[in-house]
């Protein structure tokens, strides 16, 4: 069996506190072995087995940190919204019904081009250090357009979630609980093939408290696993729906209170914060320091779409939680990494520890902290997936 030695590392992120006891078990002077795609050692670089490893990468001591885990994506679709943003930036307030354009554009586009769209950002969001992400249908709103979107997005990752109650399309807005049967009585059944995951947007201009709880509950009972859109844009009962149906997590929670914090702290939800939405509708940060202080477990995701939040750079979003949402360095680098395998409850990634995937990159910096440290700034010098550089 052949292995390849990582050696030379100067700071070892591995997520594992059992080697310095805190929650990025860090290591200095480190190396790591790689063997059939999963983690075979790590340590100091000193003490490294001798193994046959015709492979040998010098880390240069650089840094090395678990391949970013980016739980939030809407890349099946059509066109851009740059007018939308343009008019933001002047002033105009961000509502959810700016989806209709999106929606009217991706149900004319061809298969080719959105998969073609969705190859595009999916490599580069790997080419900024993603090495798993989920992909949201959420742009169809049909079953026909639902169903193709999934079928397209689970080309590209195991980790595909039915969005169907994004909003309610326009030729239900008179009737929308009519659209709610059709998701609950239709449209699941024709997704299931293909998505994992079943989410609604839980908000002012979208979906009610009780019209999700339909949604979710129904989805579940077909096997769906629960996550949600929560508290966007303003206080509402999503937190509270998502820890009730024990949803893998809330996102955004740009808006929460004391209960929600309670009610996170006591439950398996995750909390997942989306900075890139924030920045680009200018709306206020959150501080997610009472949420840290109570225990909650916290993710960071992207939001890539073309509506709110066009970015999937997730050492952008890093730069901003530490800078705008009062996370400390380290516990963005968590969130970026084991927070997120977290929010999709998997063991296998976000962590650098033996038997776990070889997603991993090599930065051209002696530490983590350089993400927030100097945003805008090409700090990833190898992209490393299933055991093999990919960049």
């Amino acid at each position: 069996m052949s292995h390849t030695l990582i050696t030379n590392i100067g700071q070892l992120v591995t997520n594992n506190p059992a080697h310095d006891g805190t929650s990025l078990g860090l290591i200095s002077d480190a190396a790591m072995i790689i063997s059939e795609g999963k983690v075979d050692w790590v340590g100091s670089r000193n003490e490294a087995p001798v193994r046959d490893a015709p492979t040998v990468v010098d880390a240069l001591g650089n840094c090395v940190v678990p391949g970013f885990v980016d739980t939030h994506n809407h890349l099946v679709f059509a066109g851009d919204r740059a007018h939308e943003f343009s008019a933001r930036m002047r002033g105009e307030k961000y509502e959810a019904g700016g989806i209709n354009y999106t929606m009217a554009q991706t149900r004319a586009a061809s298969d080719q081009a959105l998969r073609a769209n969705v190859h595009y950002l999916v490599h580069q969001a790997m080419e900024a250090g993603t090495t798993t992400l989920e992909i949201k249908s959420g742009y169809g709103l049909t079953v026909v357009d639902e169903r193709r979107s999934l079928e397209i997005a689970s080309e590209f990752t195991s980790e595909t979630t039915f969005l169907g109650a994004h909003i309610v399309p326009p030729e239900f807005v008179t009737a929308p609980n009519d659209y709610v049967s059709l998701i609950t009585e239709n449209m699941i059944d024709e997704v299931t093939r293909y998505a994992k995951w079943i989410d609604v947007f839980c908000d002012r201009g979208a979906f009610t408290p009780d019209q999700t709880r339909r949604i979710l509950q129904a989805g579940k009972a077909k096997g769906l696993l629960p996550r949600l859109h929560a508290n966007q844009l303003e206080q509402g009962e999503g937190i509270e729906v998502g820890v009730e149906l024990d949803a893998a997590s809330v996102d955004h929670v740009s808006h929460f209170n004391d209960r929600d914090i309670a009610l996170l702290s006591q439950s398996n939800t995750v909390a997942t914060f989306l900075p890139g939405a924030e920045f680009s509708t200018r709306a206020k940060y959150s501080d997610v320091r009472p949420m840290f202080e109570a225990g909650v477990s916290v993710a960071l995701a992207t939001d890539c779409n073309p509506g709110s939040s066009f970015t999937n750079s997730m050492p952008f979003v890093i730069a901003l939680a530490v800078r705008e949402f009062f996370f400390t360095p380290e516990q963005a680098i968590w969130s970026a990494t084991a927070g997120g395998a977290k929010a999709l409850r998997r063991k296998d990634i976000g962590t650098l520890r033996v038997g776990a995937s070889a997603d991993f990159l090599i930065l051209n910096a002696p530490s983590y902290i350089h993400f927030a440290y100097r945003p805008g700034v090409q700090l990833i010098e190898e992209v490393w997936r299933h055991g093999n550089r990919v960049n």
